[in-house]
């Protein structure tokens, strides 16, 4: 039974993206011309090449920053039912703090966060 609805809903799914693929395809405007493929800034044409290279600290920068917020949502559950979790739930969240803060001091000694 379950198996058998799972299936209609994946095909019903399936169905619907494509005909509103396909509708979008049908109506939409097509217009060919060089300069739209051009990449701007504020309606500034770019000078030099518009693709550039970023450096990896960026990236692992931002990779640490969503590491942090991830636990900031999942502290806010946990402060709120704090009292009925009792001691189970503050070991619990201790551990969860250790485990990131060992990674914050991982990434600290590595370098991760300096701006070079």
């Amino acid at each position: 039974m379950y198996l058998t609805l799972l299936v209609v809903v994946i095909l019903t799914a399936i169905a619907l993206v494509a005909v509103a693929l396909g509708i979008a395809h049908a109506v939409s405007p097509r217009s060919f011309n060089p300069q739209k493929g051009e990449a701007y800034e504020c309606g500034i044409p770019t000078r030099g090449k518009s693709w550039m290279q970023f450096k990896v600290g960026y990236y692992l920068f931002a990779i640490l920053f969503l590491m942090f917020d991830v636990e900031t949502v999942f502290l806010f559950p946990w402060a709120a039912v704090v009292q009925d979790l009792g001691v189970l739930g503050l070991v619990s969240i201790l551990f969860f703090l250790l485990i990131l803060v060992l990674g914050l001091a991982y990434a600290w000694r590595k370098g991760a966060l300096e701006w070079k």
